[in-house]
């Protein structure tokens, strides 16, 4: 077997080994397979909000002026 790989199983020195000992399997799995709903912006409209608070909050204002645009019997279709 002339082209077996070595395997190097130490630790890189940048990892601090008394963090990995306590991690739970699967700490996450639960939310995971709930699904998540991110959502890919163009860079353009990205560009327009430096936070994903900015974002949610124009989203709440744009379902705040449609509801209130339902109420004056404004053709939402267009």
């Amino acid at each position: 077997m002339a082209n077996k790989t070595e395997i190097n199983d130490e630790l890189r020195p940048e990892y601090d080994e008394t963090l990995l000992k306590n991690g739970v399997r699967g700490k996450y799995a639960e939310q995971y397979a709930a699904g998540t709903n991110l959502v890919l912006l163009e860079s353009d409209v990205a560009a327009a909000f430096p936070t994903e608070e900015a974002v949610n909050e124009v989203l709440r204002y744009v379902l705040k002026v449609v509801k209130d645009g339902k109420h004056l019997n404004i053709n939402h279709d267009q």
